[in-house]
């Protein structure tokens, strides 16, 4: 969820909260709900998408950029907490792609993460799955708390 796109002032309470429980709390229950089965198991992979805009921030979209870094910080103390487990635990941070979720976001907003991306292209959606492809697989044997940036150039780390 994109939530609105204005400045922290104005940002209301009740909005931070639903893009904040929506694109972290609800990937923080999901991620408790199957750790325990992989655990039985020792064979585990969870792949978490979180945003160049967690590594970045983006003006106008506190909640969202917040959220996203929450993702990037779950993963990262995840894998560590499981990675003698068999359980690998990733995140890709992605450039904007064109999907739905554009539909929440203004004409302004849009423009202005394009311009961030050096490609100068969004990201396309099957560059997402192949790499999401990879990292649920059993080849993935050794990467766990990392972050893969799939961003067209933009991140600076």
């Amino acid at each position: 969820m994109a939530g609105m796109n204005t400045t922290v002032a104005e940002y209301p309470i009740e909005e931070w909260n639903k893009v904040i429980n929506l694109n972290l709390n609800a990937v923080f229950y999901c991620c408790k709900a199957v750790v325990p089965f992989m655990e039985k198991n020792n064979y585990g992979r969870i792949v978490n998408i979180a945003s160049i805009a967690g590594k970045e921030g983006n003006p106008n979209a506190s909640a969202y950029s917040t959220s996203k870094a929450g993702v990037i910080g779950l993963t990262k103390s995840l894998g560590k907490e499981l990675a003698q487990k068999n359980i690998a635990v990733n995140c890709v941070t992605p450039a904007a792609a064109k999907t739905r979720i554009f539909d929440q976001m203004t004409e302004e907003h849009i423009n202005y993460m394009l311009s961030k991306i050096p490609r100068n292209k969004f990201a396309k959606v099957e560059e997402l799955a192949s790499l999401v492809t990879w990292l649920s697989s059993e080849e993935n044997s050794f990467s766990t708390a990392a972050v893969f940036d799939l961003s067209g150039g933009r991140a600076t780390y």
